[in-house]
């Protein structure tokens, strides 16, 4: 099992819950996960041990977004496709994907942890420049691992594993 498969199991995701998260106001407002969770980190300063409410809102944020947003009508947005894509990355040791797409997505995930490396770093010690640095590179990763995901599901999407999930 991929390590990501093990992250993606703590969602609890179900066929209906990741085609609600392809929705393009799903991914699009994933981006807001971050900086709530920096901000609500960070608010333990003005905060104190209340910070832990809104630590607690912003992980519900996380765990919601992918539920409220309703099933969009068509899967032909960039957004839903990569959404498509990396439900497939998730399953890459049950069915192989192409050698030309298991490079990059491992880079760009690297470019993203690096990233949040700065981010801790900045939030542990109240820095602003290491938070938007390191949020700087997790962004750019992530956004273009999506890309990635993207050219993966169409590579991908006629594979019979795959085809009832757009249904």
């Amino acid at each position: 099992m991929t390590i990501e498969r093990t992250l993606a199991k703590a969602f609890a995701l179900d066929d209906t819950a990741w085609r609600r998260h392809a929705s393009p106001w799903s991914v699009a407002l994933r981006n807001t996960v971050l900086p709530l969770l920096v901000l609500a980190f960070f608010s333990r300063l003005w905060l104190g041990w209340w910070a832990v409410v809104s630590v607690a809102l912003a992980l519900l944020w996380t765990w919601l977004n992918p539920r409220i947003f309703s099933e969009p009508a068509t899967f032909d947005h960039w957004a839903s496709k990569a959404v498509f894509g990396e439900r497939v990355w998730l399953n890459r040791d049950a069915v192989p994907v192409p050698a030309r797409h298991r490079t990059v997505p491992n880079l760009l995930s690297m470019v993203s942890g690096a990233g949040m490396l700065f981010v801790f770093w900045g939030v542990l010690v109240f820095d602003v420049w290491p938070i938007v640095f390191g949020m700087a590179l997790v962004y750019c990763g992530k956004l273009w691992f999506l890309d990635r995901m993207v050219w993966l599901w169409e590579d991908m999407k006629e594979e019979n594993e795959y085809r009832h999930w757009m249904q």
